[in-house]
């Protein structure tokens, strides 16, 4: 009864701009931690940035370049990433933390946006 909807991937040339964002739907009481995942080919998926009610946490490779934000009010999060680079490619998946209108805690996944980083 829950689903996470991303959007905002593509294709960008390096040094580029994307804002990627991720929408939470259906029978939600509240969200404790929303975050972005990434896999590329061949590769583990990975922790890119998380946030939550202390605040936000990245991956060492993308700090100073991406910035996590959240709309409560729309149980959305959103991922800006500036200065992109060729090793920034991979599938961006959206992860929540939601707790039901019957007040049990599960863990969501988005469907996965491409992001291609190349000239």
């Amino acid at each position: 009864q829950v689903q996470l909807v991303e959007s905002g991937g593509g294709l960008v040339q390096p040094g580029g701009s994307l804002r990627l964002s991720c929408a939470a739907s259906g029978s939600i009481f509240g969200i404790n931690v929303m975050a972005w995942y990434r896999q590329a080919p061949g590769r583990q998926r990975e922790l890119v940035a998380r946030i939550d009610s202390g605040g936000q946490n990245y991956a060492d490779s993308v700090k100073g370049r991406f910035t996590v934000s959240r709309d409560n009010a729309k149980n959305t999060v959103y991922l800006q990433m500036n200065s992109l680079k060729p090793e920034d490619t991979a599938v961006y998946y959206c992860n929540a933390k939601i707790v039901s209108t019957g007040l049990n805690m599960y863990d969501y996944w988005g469907q996965g946006t491409q992001v291609t980083v190349s000239s």
